[in-house]
């Protein structure tokens, strides 16, 4: 499996990204924001961390008007899988891929620090084989990382089973004090309705060998990895 990592001005992540997937095998290639690339019907694109156009107007909104993206896009319809980290995960929503926003944390500070996630979906190679009752200890790093959708968009989410993770305590409770931005119902994550895109706060390429302290973000991309090689 092969992967493409996406490179926008003020984008910082691409690089830990490349060795993060180089940690499971997965080789990858960078691709610049003016490039109109040929993605692969299995390559797995990754949209990274950062400042993209330096956050101005709202984080992602320039972004998303990348030539580059009309190729994300291209790639998501045809059902390419497609990763939103962070930033990322901001410009999938400003693009329209993913429903939502990332807003201002509620507690109007910048979070960095480890949360722990509770995987959630099935419905995703991206999750379908994590352990629902093992908990992942991954960073995270934002300003804006408040999840915010309206009651009916939640209420879908979680009916069609969309919610990829949460953020819980050690005991997997949903808690305020777990929930490092105020996100509605502790979301971490979600998924489109195909299931071939994810959206995802926290940064597993921050968790990817024992020197960063722990590796379990490696198995979000190991999950990607036994679900292609079961098809």
């Amino acid at each position: 499996m092969r992967a493409a990592v996406a490179v926008f001005p003020g984008t910082w992540s691409d690089r830990d990204c490349e060795w993060a997937l180089q940690q499971v095998g997965i080789v990858s290639r960078r691709v610049w924001h003016r490039d109109l690339p040929s993605f692969d019907r299995d390559e797995l694109v990754v949209l990274p961390g950062g400042f993209s156009y330096g956050d101005y107007l709202r984080c992602g909104a320039i972004a998303r008007f990348s030539p580059l993206m009309a190729a994300v896009r291209d790639h998501a319809t045809a059902g390419g899988l497609v990763i939103g980290i962070c930033n990322g995960f901001q410009i999938l929503c400003e693009a329209g891929l993913l429903p939502g926003v990332l807003m201002r944390n509620s507690s109007l500070e910048f979070r960095c620090q480890d949360s722990l996630l509770r995987p959630e979906s099935r419905i995703s190679p991206f999750t379908d084989h994590l352990d629902p009752s093992s908990f992942l200890r991954i960073p995270v790093s934002h300003g804006e990382g408040n999840y915010y959708v309206d009651d009916v968009t939640l209420h879908d989410l979680e009916a069609e089973d969309r919610v990829a993770f949460r953020y819980v305590d050690a005991q997997g409770n949903l808690t305020s004090e777990a929930n490092p931005n105020g996100s509605r119902n502790n979301i971490a994550g979600i998924l489109n309705e195909n299931g071939n895109i994810l959206g995802m706060m926290p940064h597993p390429e921050r968790a990817c060998e024992a020197l960063l302290g722990n590796e379990d973000g490696n198995a979000i991309w190991q999950s990607v990895l036994s679900s292609i090689g079961s098809d």
